[in-house]
């Protein structure tokens, strides 16, 4: 299977034949403007110095400051955090924001570590990359395994170094220190409220519709109740190691689901039955891609839907709320077969739109209440969504690639002026 950034690659190319992208604009979005590796020294528990290895990618600035989140995991390696840097260079131009892409991240396994250790992890990062981010050069945020409290440390890690408060160093934040109320359900929220246009477009009511959930951790488990409270049934989720479905499609409550998740610490203890009574089936955790149902949301890792699997899906919609989640060969396949895909550079781009919201606050000294936020983002994603809509129509193109012309275009105009 290809490599993350080599799957990117292969996205750009594909673009810029379909719209003969400029030749200059092109090669310019091939490779990263910068790419840091540092080495972070961290003093355990027991007194052994431990050097973790860290990565910023930064991507392209045409548009802005380099924007992007932290990962740590310890299957981070450089051409993930090349790929998800570039995605989200792609995905700041496809929804409008003034800023181009970056992402960083740690090869660590933060499950076995100590609050202190995870502390001074996360400080150490910022020392080692202090002098290339910053408030007005590059903002992180937080991404896999990475949560408010740890953009908490960073930040104040930032300011202690910098000799005063940069609360818009970085973005994710407790409201407490700086953060936007909006924040943690931002990226669900986002996908949620394109499903919602699509839906109204097609004439249908939430409760005909059967969604499907690939990976119950924030932004899944957000998208499933801020949908089943909508009305929409959920009918299957999964983590990384356990789907539950309803058998029988009736749909079973996602609150439920996660409680029972966070008491036991896995799905595959989940006692819980659907809307007619019955048990959920547990299974594998790529069986909810094969559910018979109308919205499926993989909302995990990259390379989950791949050409050995693709059959398998029969969902009619998908929203990618993961970053690059489908392979271009799986792609290329729904496309064919007529499966709306409304790829991830649009479905998940909530949590960085939010993300500027919080920036341009810190900056700005406001505070913006979360009405206030969640409106702003629904007219921005659904206004970039119809933009898309439109060049899909002329390309007779599917939505990613439209997504692709659409932010290429602006790269390439912002190119040429500067």
């Amino acid at each position: 299977m290809n490599s993350p950034y080599t799957n990117a690659l292969e996205q750009l190319d594909r673009v810029a034949s379909i719209m003969e992208l400029n030749k200059q604009t092109h090669k310019r979005l091939q490779l990263p403007e910068k790419f840091h590796v540092v080495s972070i020294p961290v003093v355990m528990d027991d007194g052994e110095e431990r050097i973790f290895i860290g990565y910023r990618s930064q991507y392209n600035s045409i548009l802005g400051l380099y924007k992007g989140g932290i990962r740590f995991a310890s299957t981070v390696d450089k051409d993930e955090v090349k790929a998800l840097s570039f995605w989200m260079t792609i995905k700041t131009a496809a929804v409008g924001l003034p800023l181009g892409g970056g992402k960083g991240g740690v090869i660590v396994d933060p499950r076995g570590m100590s609050e202190g250790e995870l502390e001074r992890l996360s400080r150490g990062w910022v020392k080692a990359l202090f002098d290339v981010i910053g408030p007005r050069q590059d903002v992180p945020a937080p991404d896999v395994a990475t949560n408010p409290r740890i953009m908490g440390w960073m930040t104040d890690e930032y300011s202690r170094i910098a000799g005063e408060a940069s609360p818009a160093a970085f973005t994710g934040k407790d409201v407490k220190d700086g953060g936007i109320v909006a924040r943690s359900t931002s990226t669900a929220r986002g996908g949620f409220y394109l499903l919602e246009k699509i839906r109204k477009d097609s004439g249908k009511e939430p409760g005909e519709m059967r969604v499907a959930i690939q990976g119950f951790g924030n932004a899944g488990s957000f998208f499933a109740k801020i949908a089943y409270d909508a009305g929409y049934k959920i009918i299957g989720v999964s983590d990384s190691r356990t789907s539950v479905m309803s058998q029988g499609g009736a749909g079973f409550d996602p609150y439920e689901v996660q409680k029972i998740k966070e008491e036991q610490g896995a799905l595959q203890n989940v006692d819980v039955h659907d809307a007619d009574g019955a048990a959920l089936r547990v299974g594998q955790p790529l069986d909810v891609l094969g559910m018979k149902c109308d919205v499926l949301v993989p909302a995990a890792v990259e390379n989950q839907i791949t050409q050995d699997n693709v059959e398998n899906v029969v969902a009619p919609l998908v929203i990618e709320l993961a970053n690059g989640p489908t392979t271009p060969e799986a792609d290329r396949i729904l496309f064919e077969r007529g499966t709306l895909v409304v790829p991830d550079v649009l479905a998940n781009a909530g949590g960085v739109i939010v993300s500027y919201y919080e920036w341009y606050q810190n900056i700005n000294d406001e505070q913006w209440t979360e009405d206030e936020a969640n409106e702003k983002l629904r007219l921005q994603i659904s206004h970039a969504h119809s933009s898309i809509e439109s060049i899909a129509q002329e390309y007779k193109s599917s939505l990613r690639d439209a997504a692709y012309i659409f932010a290429l275009r602006a790269l390439d105009d912002a190119l040429r002026k500067g």
